[in-house]
């Protein structure tokens, strides 16, 4: 992918995640985290933030770098509706077509750009990001293989009861320690989202931020299996998730739910706190399983592409 088409696809997430309160106005911005949040290199990222200064989304400050501008949420909602989208609607093609069976279980590239019309540098960008999110890898020889444990029903109700196995019981490690810094950001965004209209958010950002209430939770049993662990089936979960419509009392139902974890925690209540969380990701199953097995109902299940081998 070409620098420029890179920094402008970085500019439009970094937008999504100050419109969805993941990055707040004021907050200094430094390339290098930047870099390592979006799976990038440095050189793209001081070309979007220069790109989102030059439109009055950043301010930057001699000697001390980038900040987020305070900006109207109406203005942010307008620029993003009038950005192109088409990269990601590709990823979200891709995406569909293997959920529903319309692809094999192994691609080349080439398959996949004769397919799709698409350029060698998309389809590069978008396969890495598949890999990245767990769905799809590179086969030892040649191709991409794509993952199955990511694209049925079951995988889906297997990722939850995993969580609600792993995520009590990291509240409960010996090793488990509270850090109010994480407790009070993750109550600023999630108090922001219930204020925030979910409409004008894409999706995929209210998703990000409902893992990261996960992740930084998990981070603070002090063992880092826990969290790797958490954040493999948060990759893998998302294909399923994708194709899931934002659902307004859901979201808010989500929100609250997670306000009343962080408080049970801020008031030293460790053990009630694993429970509200079982009990909170028990719901999320009971919700959102029969979608995606409706989703399995009501597949056309055509038969899969041959490709040459």
């Amino acid at each position: 992918m070409r620098t420029s088409d890179l920094s402008q696809r970085i500019s439009r997430r970094l937008l999504q995640d100050i419109a969805a309160g993941s990055i707040e106005a004021g907050q200094h911005l430094g390339a290098q985290l930047l870099a390592d949040r979006y799976g990038v290199s440095r050189t793209p990222i001081r070309e979007a933030m220069n790109m989102l200064e030059a439109d009055g989304f950043l301010v930057r400050q001699e000697n001390r770098g980038y900040f987020v501008a305070d900006t109207d949420p109406e203005t942010l909602t307008e620029v993003l509706d009038q950005q192109p989208e088409s990269l990601n609607d590709a990823y979200h093609r891709l995406a569909e077509d293997w959920l529903t069976g319309r692809l094999p279980e192994e691609v080349t590239e080439q398959f996949l750009r004769q397919h799709y019309s698409w350029s060698k540098a998309w389809a590069n960008d978008i396969l890495v990001r598949a890999a990245r999110e767990g769905w799809i890898e590179r086969k030892e020889g040649y191709g991409w293989r794509f993952l199955a444990v990511a694209n049925t029903p079951e995988a889906f109700d297997e990722i939850y009861r995993f969580r609600m196995a792993i995520e009590p019981a990291a509240m409960l490690e010996p090793s488990f320690e509270l850090d109010r810094k994480i407790l009070t950001e993750q109550r600023r965004i999630q108090e922001g989202m219930l204020e925030m209209d979910f409409s004008a958010v894409p999706a995929e950002s209210l998703l990000e931020n409902g893992a990261l209430f996960h992740e930084e939770l998990i981070k603070l049993s002090g063992n880092p299996y826990f969290l790797m662990a958490l954040q493999r089936v948060n990759r893998m979960r998302r294909l399923m998730e994708y194709r899931a419509e934002v659902n307004h009392e859901r979201l808010v139902e989500q929100c609250t739910e997670h306000l009343e974890i962080l408080e049970l925690l801020e008031a030293g209540n460790t053990v009630d706190a694993s429970y509200r969380m079982r009990q909170h990701l028990s719901g999320a199953l009971k919700r959102k399983s029969p979608i995606a097995w409706n989703w399995a109902a009501d597949k056309d299940a055509p038969q899969p592409l041959k490709v040459a081998r």
